[in-house]
């Protein structure tokens, strides 16, 4: 409930005494989404955390990319302030959810297995709920999108995506349908024509 709401997607809780045989895997909590119910979020968890842990936890990504752009838009030496106090929150943050000992092999085995499971979840169907995207997708698009074209000093977290066909055309059929109209002239969000992204 927390991490949905830290997503700012809308909440309702409804207690119920059968709720393990109201989820398809028999755990819970699980998550109603229209029609569709999703247990084990897990995955989608797991890529914020190795997001995080790329950017901040690895000293050279930190050094080289994800310090200098946090600064950018201040002047020193609150950039510097700044960008040291991001770092040491996300590295506390990291401790705290038990990443802190982990090494950049380890994120990648974890990011690994999201993929495998996203993957199996998706198969081939258009969306995760079939033929509307629902703000399941609209959220796991944003964590896909984000490493498949945030520059960082190795291509090793892109490639693990890459090569899930299905999650690829999944992120290019999501920014075609709803970025491609606002691409002409807006290079600075991040977006470009074409599949030429993945």
């Amino acid at each position: 409930q927390a991490y949905l709401r830290m997503c700012n997607l809308p909440v309702q809780v409804s207690y119920r005494p059968n709720a393990e045989y109201m989820s398809p895997s028999g755990k819970v909590p699980f998550v109603h989404v229209g029609n569709q119910v999703v247990s084990e979020l897990g995955p989608i968890v797991q890529f914020t955390k190795a997001k995080l842990y790329i950017q901040w936890c690895d000293d050279n990504t930190a050094a080289e990319i994800s310090r200098p752009r946090y600064s950018s838009p201040y002047s020193w030496p609150l950039n510097h302030i700044l960008a040291y106090q991001k770092q040491w929150e996300v590295r506390r943050k990291m401790t705290a959810v038990g990443w802190a000992g982990k090494n950049l092999e380890q994120v990648y085995e974890d990011v690994s297995q999201c993929c495998q499971a996203l993957s199996q979840r998706l198969g081939t169907q258009p969306y995760f709920f079939n033929k509307q995207p629902t703000e399941l997708d609209a959220l796991v698009f944003g964590h896909l999108f984000t490493i498949l074209t945030t520059r960082l000093t190795s291509d090793e977290l892109s490639e693990k995506v890459k090569s899930y066909s299905n999650l690829l055309a999944f992120c290019r059929r999501i920014e075609q349908s709803y970025f491609e109209d606002s691409q002409a002239g807006s290079s600075s969000r991040g977006y470009s024509k074409g599949p030429s992204l993945f």
